[in-house]
């Protein structure tokens, strides 16, 4: 892992981006860590965008906690619905 503070980092964000093979880039400020750039294995745009939106976890969240309260369906089940 490589940190880096804000306020030094000025080289490219390619730079930047070429240098998390080796290992996550943190970027401080005044050493508390603002952002990350991370190596992405098998996941499309769409994964990504996903795994940081807001709203969509917050739905997922919600899902979870109802299937927890409420019981739910489980896979063999729904599968036998279908056939």
């Amino acid at each position: 892992m490589k940190v880096v503070e804000k306020q030094e980092a000025t080289r490219t964000l390619a730079e930047y981006a070429s240098e998390i093979r080796s290992g996550t880039v943190v970027i401080t400020d005044h050493g508390q860590p603002v952002a990350a750039l991370v190596a992405i294995e098998n996941a499309d745009l769409e994964t990504v965008s996903l795994s940081t939106n807001p709203q969509f976890l917050n739905l997922i969240e919600r899902s979870r906690s109802r299937v927890s309260d409420e019981g739910g369906v489980s896979s063999a089940e729904m599968r036998g619905r279908f056939e």
